[in-house]
């Protein structure tokens, strides 16, 4: 069964001004340049036949294209032990809406809702055993003032995802342009 989600992919710009930030702390698994994207919907493993109905409703959504611009870097949870390392997200509220399309088609093609709230990052790293505390808080002190030019998002991606010893694997399965 496929493992699938729905995402914004980043511009070849986007992902090398990120590399810097992707070094740094010992023992931290980061992203592959491969790998980065934004997420807008996890959908988890389906069958095919439920595969066929999200790309046939995510066909239905009509967004426009709109700018984004990658700024700060943050750590999930918020406050105690850290498991994901992230750089934020700031968009306009066509990206806010365009997530929200995506889910509620994604409810309607069979698919339970989310747990999560939505909040717009990129993943950095995720960490099995968080780095001592006076290293992670230095990285967030070099790393305070990160921000990229804008870009400008005109399609998303329908993925899949093979998980490997070696790291996830992402296939594009559909391409969604967001029309002018």
């Amino acid at each position: 069964m496929p493992r699938l989600f729905v995402a914004l992919h980043l511009p070849e710009m986007m992902i090398a001004a990120l590399q810097p930030l992707c070094t740094g702390l010992p023992g931290v698994r980061w992203s592959l340049p491969r790998q980065m994207h934004l997420t807008l919907r996890f959908i988890g493993e389906v069958d095919e036949q439920r595969s066929q109905q999200v790309r046939a409703t995510l066909q239905m959504i009509h967004g426009i294209p709109f700018d984004l611009q990658l700024q700060g870097v943050g750590q999930f949870p918020p406050r105690g032990r850290p498991r994901v390392l992230w750089v934020g997200v700031q968009a306009p509220p066509a990206l806010f809406q365009l997530q929200s399309d995506i889910n509620r088609t994604i409810i309607e093609a069979g698919c339970p809702s989310e747990d999560r709230p939505f909040a717009a990052h990129i993943t950095l790293a995720r960490l099995k055993i968080p780095p001592d505390a006076a290293a992670l808080r230095a990285y967030f002190e070099r790393h305070q003032t990160f921000r990229t030019p804008t870009f400008t998002a005109r399609e998303f991606i329908l993925y899949s995802s093979q998980l490997t010893p070696a790291g996830s694997i992402y296939q594009p399965e559909a391409v969604y342009p967001l029309p002018v």
